[in-house]
């Protein structure tokens, strides 16, 4: 009875260990055969050879049509690391393609570096080297066949016109491994925009890949076309981009910057499309292209001078004096003031001990010439009696957060959304803020009023802005009351322009007080500290701006023109440039007349050449 049970025993475990051994073989099958694609993979390498074809990259113009951005052909090196045969003559491969052993051994290293190189596979094409000239190219065709596992692949690289608007374009290179995470459209090896509009419009700009499917024999050599092509996928070209910027305008606002830092914005104000975007220092846009961006990137992102920062969306610097028409504009549609309101100036703003200087001018004066003279005591007085005196509003902190929402309704505090990268919010105080600066270690709030903040009244103290904030202030106030979203792209090509870009934004200020600021700037224009565009034939209207700062102040403007059904509206901000009329103005009203003219008057334009040669460098002017 014994031995009888232990057959059957014997039987059980005999039966458990066989459907172990099945049930470890149809695992192993099912992980070869459905989960695990290395067999397929190393089938199909030695029956096709999958080509791809790139799509060209869509041409981008400016809004007259001129081409900026085209493509040319170029050619990359490809290896299937599968195929290249370890009795590769190394040194005839690195003469035909100029490169040394040292380079090759880490390109290879990398390219089988999963890290580095995350769609690894030693079946698939992988990028050796790229964009080769034809020149280059032609000298390693002869040779190619002595070389198995190497291909070539033709594609296509940017070439921009000319050098200018480099950060509006922004620039096109080779994709990272977190570009590859995010979109499975890229593989290694691929091409993608990194700045300017080349990035914000990448998906239409890009196309769609295409695929040669290419038969081989047993030795590996390609037949043709597999089943004569049915399978094979053309590419489609990426989407042309109209840009709003006008070429002209834009060569003329980087001459006028060279060798200053600053920026210059301008805007059509019935559209927000932005007619000229410059940021100085720049960089020539073709430096970014082919074998050579890297070294130059290098280079410049090395140089003191920032020339990669677009100073345009990312420079914050204080608005100065033009922020003025915001604050007449609240105190206006509060009824903190009318606009016969007088309000004195004595060399400045003097209360309570606390003295805010200003230039010399008539006082008692009201909003319109206090806004043509530029007065600071004016402004100042304004805020003291909208926060510092607060029983229409409670509380400071009231009266405070309805300030900061006449200001964030104008376009300050926040992203105004332009479609390019990396734009700024700039600063806007809030009743939060204060409160927090005041509070003691033991946490408890300090007091503050309109007295203890007064300095922002008149663009200073915490207030940062961007120039393109300061542009589409000027834009709203042509348009008396709304504004669009700034954008640099025209028209995509066969797509309507995203709503984003055609919606009216309403600020909280009414008309009737937009209708005063308009008239003070042109005051300004005729009268005041802006008389210099007196002299064109067009009805300007502008408001200077003198920042302060630790070395020489800023010189800062923001106008518009014509003053009725307005063109162009226009923020110049030139660092260390001194006071608003001696470079803000002037190159302000040159934008200004080129828009609207199409062009320089003589006299104009040998103001422009005396611009061009001004060149100012560590807070000194150097003529």
């Amino acid at each position: 009875m014994k031995d009888y049970d232990n057959l059957e025993n014997r039987k059980y475990v005999i039966g458990t260990v066989a459907i172990l051994i099945v049930t470890v073989y149809i695992i192993r099958l099912f992980t070869l055969q459905i989960t695990s694609d290395d067999y397929k993979k190393s089938a199909d390498s030695n029956a096709f050879l999958k080509k791809v074809e790139f799509p060209s990259r869509g041409n981008i113009t400016d809004r007259n049509g001129k081409l900026m951005v085209f493509n040319q052909p170029a050619y990359d090196i490809m290896v299937v690391m599968n195929e290249a045969k370890d009795h590769l003559d190394t040194m005839e491969f690195c003469n035909a393609l100029n490169i040394t052993k040292e380079e090759f051994d880490k390109r290879m290293e990398t390219i089988k570096d999963r890290n580095k190189n995350p769609g690894y596979s030693p079946f698939t094409q992988q990028l050796f080297l790229s964009q080769l000239s034809d020149r280059d190219f032609s000298i390693f065709q002869e040779k190619m066949f002595r070389f198995p596992g190497f291909y070539v692949q033709k594609r296509s690289v940017r070439q921009y016109q000319s050098g200018m608007a480099a950060h509006v374009l922004g620039d096109v290179a080779e994709v990272s491994p977190a570009d590859i995470e995010q979109d499975d459209y890229y593989q290694p090896g691929d091409y993608i925009g990194k700045q300017g509009v080349e990035r914000s419009y990448e998906k239409q700009l890009r196309g769609e890949k295409g695929i040669q499917i290419l038969l081989r024999d047993a030795h590996g050599r390609i037949q043709g076309r597999y089943q004569n092509g049915a399978l094979d996928r053309k590419p489609v070209p990426g989407k042309n981009l109209t840009l709003s910027i006008d070429y002209e305008l834009q060569a003329l606002g980087e001459r006028l910057m060279e060798g200053k830092i600053g920026s210059i914005v301008a805007i059509e104000p019935s559209t927000g499309e932005i007619l000229c975007m410059v940021s100085s220092p720049s960089y020539d846009a073709r430096m970014m292209v082919g074998r050579e961006r890297s070294k130059n990137h290098k280079l410049l992102s090395r140089d003191p001078w920032r020339p990669l920062l677009n100073r345009s969306i990312m420079g914050l610097y204080p608005p100065g004096s033009t922020f003025k028409t915001s604050q007449g504009l609240t105190f206006l549609t509060e009824g903190i003031i009318t606009p016969q309101t007088l309000y004195p100036c004595s060399h400045g703003f003097n209360f309570r001990g606390l003295h805010v200087g200003c230039h010399g001018h008539g006082a008692p004066l009201a909003l319109v010439p206090a806004l043509s003279t530029s007065c600071n005591g004016f402004f100042c007085w304004g805020l003291y009696y909208m926060i510092g005196a607060t029983s229409k509003y409670g509380t400071v902190q009231n009266a405070m957060n309805t300030w900061r929402d006449y200001m964030v309704s104008m376009g300050f505090g926040y992203q105004l959304g332009v479609d390019l990268p990396g734009e700024k919010r700039g600063l806007i105080p809030n009743a939060q803020f204060y409160d927090k600066a005041h509070t003691d270690k033991n946490g408890k709030v300090g007091r503050w009023n309109g007295l203890s903040i007064i300095s922002i009244s008149i663009g200073q103290g915490e207030v940062l802005l961007t120039p393109l904030q300061i542009a589409n202030l000027g834009a709203t106030i042509a348009n008396r009351g709304y504004y669009y979203v700034p954008h640099v792209v025209r028209k995509v090509q066969g797509e309507p322009l995203d709503t984003t870009y055609t919606r009216r934004h309403f600020t909280k200020a009414s008309r009737t007080a937009y209708e005063y600021v308009v008239e003070g700037m042109r005051s300004s224009a005729l009268r005041g500290t802006c008389h210099e565009l007196s002299r064109y034939d067009f009805e300007a209207c502008g408001k200077t701006g003198t920042a302060q700062n630790r070395g020489h102040d800023h010189s800062v403007f923001m106008g518009f023109a014509p003053m009725t059904n307005p063109k162009i509206a226009v923020a110049v901000y030139v660092e260390n440039g001194g006071w608003g009329a001696t470079y803000g103005v002037p190159i302000g009203g040159l934008i200004m007349e080129q828009y609207i003219h199409g062009k320089l008057s003589e006299a104009s334009m040998k103001r422009a050449e005396s611009f061009q040669n001004r060149h100012i460098a560590y807070g000194s002017e150097d003529r």
